[in-house]
């Protein structure tokens, strides 16, 4: 069975719809009950023994570096291309660090650091079961949580796709080659990193989905749901 090795953390978006918060500040440094989100993740993935953590930053990148000084062996890696391209180019420029890897995004809360355990056996999404419309990107899997299908704009029924994915070194390897020929040779800057995986090169992967409940993870997309959360912001 393998184990994570290590996690990349994706930080280098803009935030627009957290604007004006995101005028000074870095989406994934907002804090949220006196805690940067960003922290909620990092706190998490050390709850689990993940101490190799790459954080891949752009936007206001500078407002980071105290991160590398409050978490041993946290790294900051700089995306050159983030004011240009999607988030691609974020894993794009990380792709050297992935192998028995977990990618989530640094802009969510943690509720369950469980869903981080270091033990797992295949590459995966972490999904939660829904039978209500969902505008996020929803998987269809068989009867052995193998991912058969996803509709990117949504679903009534299904389990809701979160940015929290396991990688084996096998898996990653082909993320890796893949994430080469798209953004080097195809021009694919526009696009998602999982695209490549869920859509463009779906065959090459077998993904299993991990459930987890729908409040493990909460992911922030606008004040008015900040506000629901941390009263300090209404």
């Amino acid at each position: 069975m393998p184990k994570i090795d290590n996690a990349i953390v994706m930080a280098a978006g803009f935030g627009t719809r957290m604007r004006p918060l995101t005028y000074d500040t870095p989406k994934p440094l907002i804090k949220v009950n006196g805690k940067p989100m960003i922290e909620s993740v990092i706190d998490s993935l050390h709850e689990n023994d993940i101490n190799d953590i790459t954080v891949v930053v752009g936007y206001l990148a500078e407002k980071f570096g105290y991160l590398v000084k409050k978490y041993k062996g946290l790294k900051i890696l700089n995306n050159p291309y983030f004011d240009k391209y999607n988030n691609i180019s974020s894993l794009y420029v990380a792709r050297n660090s992935l192998k028995n890897t977990v990618i989530l995004d640094g802009d969510q809360i943690i509720n369950s650091p469980s869903i981080l355990n270091r033990n797992f056996n295949c590459s995966c999404y972490a999904g939660s079961k829904i039978d209500k419309w969902s505008d996020e990107w929803v998987m269809h899997i068989d009867n052995d949580g193998v991912v058969k299908s996803c509709d990117r704009a949504g679903a009534s029924h299904g389990w809701r796709l979160y940015s929290l994915s396991k990688w084996t070194e096998e898996d990653s390897e082909k993320l890796k080659k893949y994430l080469e020929l798209e953004f080097e040779k195809n021009n694919q800057h526009d696009i998602y990193w999982d695209d490549i995986a869920m859509f463009k090169h779906f065959d090459d992967f077998t993904l299993k989905i991990q459930p987890i409940e729908n409040n493990d993870i909460i992911e922030i997309d606008s004040i008015e749901q900040l506000k629901k959360i941390d009263v300090s912001y209404r």
